[in-house]
């Protein structure tokens, strides 16, 4: 929290040169792209819902909760002091202070409670939220995410979808039988095949009615005080999903123990853990042998948070590093007026907006995948492309905005070192980088039609600036040349990925800033680093675009 009126005048000196803290803003309404993203794709309904939670992530009184969620460290129980285990993790009460207000307002439920689709909704909500705090988003977009893997079961349908698709955030320790609302967590890897889950060993023994008792071990568990989990087994029809409630139907625990947590390099305050089952009850999802598919649905949503991510994390970030360079200067000027700051903002600014606006697009593809076979298609390509390639892009962006404040960026009373530690995370969870990659050839060879709605999409930017058309067509001739395809599959999904930004920013972004994206991005006008952009650029529209005074 920051402190009133400090003591500027000390013995010594006087403090002076220093920004402002960054005051109370709604990150909705001050986040042009967003606002008009949100409109475009088909969430204009829901903008009075979004704003209401840009105003409640914008004040410092959210950020200080997320500042003492992370410092305070989750701590594991796995016993009571008479020696009975009960595999319990206790949070600092602003984990729960937080995880009130992304359930309150409905980031994991919106999409499948709305009249309306909702994906487009509840992304720009969690992409407000992930600003300030990343943890907590990792229980809400799991919760988010098994919605429809539960819809599979007609048990789960009828005991559990109510209590996941509230409002409520409901942090007892009970059977969901007794809690207003319940969150899901999922469980996949083990320690011998990590993202190969086709090597895992543990072993799912049928009991009675769908349930089965399952024994071995899970490596990743985020999450592990959510209310119920899906989790892979081998059946003995083969690799089988399962959904693996905290507590039996009979009312007792069901043995999920909790061997320790992970000392991550980030992500601090959500806990993460490894687990071991000893005849669990699990009750099976879906058809033995299945167990991939199945949870694949929920992986497919996932993805679409872990492109979230960083597009937030990129957002905040810039902000931070605006409004410190607007107040602080250094060689007679403002850092704002230094002309290398402004052609290095300028340049980051320009990833930020064209992340934020295909982010959206991909969520639209999701709202549309259930009435359109087109939209399946892009949203089965297009974000896995953004997934990988947001992801590659968010740790050296938030390292460039760091740099921008000097040495007082590297320092922890500042939210940089938390952006930056989260910076990594979402291009290693659900897929890492070569996987993502592989999987976006899959798309391209199994399902053509993805391929065909995603150059649909492009097509509709054709003949407005040769360069883009050029790279388009580079592109389709790199697809069809079918010579060493895994070992190009990251030029092909990078190519792609900017081309599905440039054309974003050609029918949608100012000229200012769809000119210097296609030429820079597509057209080589560009170094290595941020602030290789050319004279041409005009940084002042970019910047005031980003982040208007």
């Amino acid at each position: 929290m920051v402190s009133p009126a400090p003591i500027t005048r000390l013995p010594t000196h006087e403090v002076t040169n220093q920004p402002p803290p960054l005051p109370a803003y709604n990150l909705f309404e001050r986040d042009l792209v967003l606002r008009e993203a949100l409109a475009r794709e088909g969430g204009a309904w829901a903008t009075d819902t979004v704003a209401a939670l840009g105003a409640v992530m914008g004040r410092p009184e959210t950020l200080e909760l997320a500042n003492q969620a992370n410092r305070h460290k989750p701590e594991l129980r796995a016993f009571n002091r008479y020696g009975q285990r009960i595999d319990e993790v206790e949070f600092h009460p602003a984990y729960h202070a937080l995880m009130e207000i992304a359930i309150g307002h409905e980031i994991s439920a919106i999409a499948w409670t709305a009249d309306q689709p909702g994906h487009v909704v509840h992304t720009a909500l969690e992409y407000l939220f992930a600003q300030i705090e990343g943890g907590v988003c990792c229980p809400v977009t799991m919760t988010y995410a098994a919605v429809p893997v539960l819809q599979k079961s007609s048990e789960l349908k009828t005991d559990w979808l109510t209590k996941v698709t509230s409002a409520t955030y409901d942090p007892a320790v009970a059977p969901v039988s007794e809690k207003k609302g319940a969150t899901i967590g999922m469980a996949m890897t083990e320690k011998q095949g990590g993202s190969d889950v086709r090597t895992n060993t543990t072993a799912a023994s049928p009991l009675d009615a769908g349930w089965y008792a399952l024994t071995g071990h899970k490596w990743f568990c985020s999450a592990p005080m959510s209310d119920g989990f899906l989790t892979l087994a081998q059946a003995p029809g083969g690799l089988s999903c399962f959904f693996v409630p905290r507590w039996r139907p009979d009312g007792t625990r069901n043995p999920f123990f909790i061997q320790r947590l992970k000392d991550k390099l980030g992500n601090w305050s959500n806990a993460s853990s490894e687990i071991e089952y000893h005849d669990t009850w699990g009750l099976l999802v879906g058809e033995e042998g299945r167990g991939i598919a199945t949870i694949m649905t929920m992986v497919h949503h996932t993805r679409l948070d872990t492109a979230m991510a960083p597009a937030a994390l990129m957002r905040q970030a810039l902000v931070q590093a605006i409004h410190h360079v607007r107040h602080r200067t250094a060689f007679q000027k403002k850092l704002i007026d230094q002309p290398l700051m402004r052609r290095v903002l300028a340049d980051m600014a320009l990833d930020s907006a064209a992340a934020t606006m295909l982010l959206m697009r991909v969520a639209r593809g999701y709202d549309e995948a259930a009435s359109s076979s087109d939209g399946a298609g892009y949203a089965r390509l297009a974000v896995a492309v953004a997934k990988y390639w947001l992801n590659k892009q968010a740790p050296n962006f938030v390292y460039e905005a760091m740099e921008c404040f000097g040495g007082v960026g590297y320092v922890e009373e500042t939210i940089m070192p938390r952006l930056y530690r989260e910076a990594p995370l979402n291009s290693i969870w659900e897929g890492s980088g070569n996987v993502i990659c592989l999987d976006v050839l899959r798309a391209i060879n199994r399902d053509p039609g993805a391929l065909d709605a995603v150059l649909g999409d492009l097509a509709a930017a054709t003949g407005a600036d040769r360069t883009f058309d050029t790279a388009l067509t580079r592109f389709q001739n790199a697809v069809a040349d079918t010579s060493d395809p895994e070992g190009r599959a990251r030029s092909l999904t990078e190519q792609l990925a900017l081309l599905l930004q440039a054309s974003l920013m050609i029918r949608h972004a100012p000229p200012a800033l769809a000119d210097a994206f296609v030429a820079t991005r597509l057209g080589g006008e560009h170094g290595r680093t941020f602030g290789t952009i050319p004279a041409s650029v005009d940084c002042d529209s970019i910047l005031g675009h980003a982040w208007p005074e």
